[in-house]
Parts: C-alpha cells; structure tokens; sequence
C-alpha cells in the first residue's frame, strides 16, 4: 500500500504543484497551486482554483480588509494559513442586496444594513459556513490564504492560463 506524507504550505512557502501521470492517482491533483494563485494576485481577488459544474472553489490572499460580500446561497470559507477574521451582519433585507436568483458571491456597496452577528477567527484548517442572508467581510493582520466554496459568479475570476501548469 501506498504511504503520503502531508507537507502543509502557505503563502509564503510552497512549493508549484505538478503533474506527474505514472498512476493518475487523484491525490496528486488535490491543491496542487491555491497558494501559488493567492501568492500571485490581489487581496481578495477570488480565483477559481476547481470547478464542478457550477460549483467552484475560490482561492483568495486574505491580507488587511475585504470589501463586504453576500450571496444568495451559503458557502463555505477555509483558512489555509494564518489567521483571517470574518464579520457577519445579518442583512434586514436580503433581497435589496443581492438577487436571490443569482449565483456566487457579489460585492456589497457600502456598509450593509443589518444586525451585527458577531465574528469568527479562523486558524490553518478552520472552516465557516458563509450563511445565505447575511453579508461578511474578511480580515488578516498578516498575508494568508483562504479557501472559498461557492457557486461559479459575478466576484470569480478565472486565470486558468496564468496558473495551469504548461
């Protein structure tokens, strides 16, 4: 039986991922770039790092302040490095903010209105639901990496050329 060995990166120590088809063993392909993608773009610009359907996964620098974001649907964040903090108020109309019908995250312009639901620190490996009907906001003190998952939208970026190994 095969033996792996978890080498945990970060944004400021990774190393490229590859691909190397002696087996085509999918444990090669699992998050082979996000801290290269996050390393490579602003803070905060969202970029699709996996796609299934219409489902994507975001990889984002986490570093200083976000903009505000909502959606009409949850998703999920992950920390991979660091420590990011995110905000939550719950919207006293979610409709006003982002079209229920829409799909993925979207930029909410100027402060939400809504009641403050409080905060969570997330460390390497930590998870939070980004509930539907509320807007949130990121925060890291120092550059990290975080993890979105979410519906392919108006805030996801697509650089597969850019950072698709050649």
């Amino acid at each position: 039986m095969a033996q792996y060995t978890t080498e945990f990166g970060s944004i400021h120590s990774y190393k490229k991922g590859g691909i190397t088809a002696i087996d085509d063993d999918p444990k090669r392909y699992v998050f082979s770039n996000m801290f290269e993608v996050a390393a490579k773009s602003a803070p905060y610009e969202r970029v699709a790092v996996a796609k299934n359907f219409e489902y994507v996964i975001e990889s984002a620098k986490a570093e200083g302040e976000s903009p505000w974001y909502s959606a009409a649907h949850d998703e999920f964040v992950i920390a991979m490095d660091g420590k990011v903090r995110v905000d939550f108020i719950k919207l006293t109309d979610p409709d006003a903010v982002v079209d229920p019908e829409s799909e993925g995250a979207v930029i909410v312009q100027g402060q939400p209105i809504g009641e403050a639901m409080g905060y969570v620190v997330l460390s390497r490996g930590h998870m939070a639901m980004l509930p539907v009907g509320c807007a949130y906001k990121f925060s890291a003190a120092e550059t990290c990496t975080i993890i979105i998952q979410t519906i392919d939208g108006a805030v996801t970026q697509h650089k597969w050329a850019q950072f698709c190994q050649k």
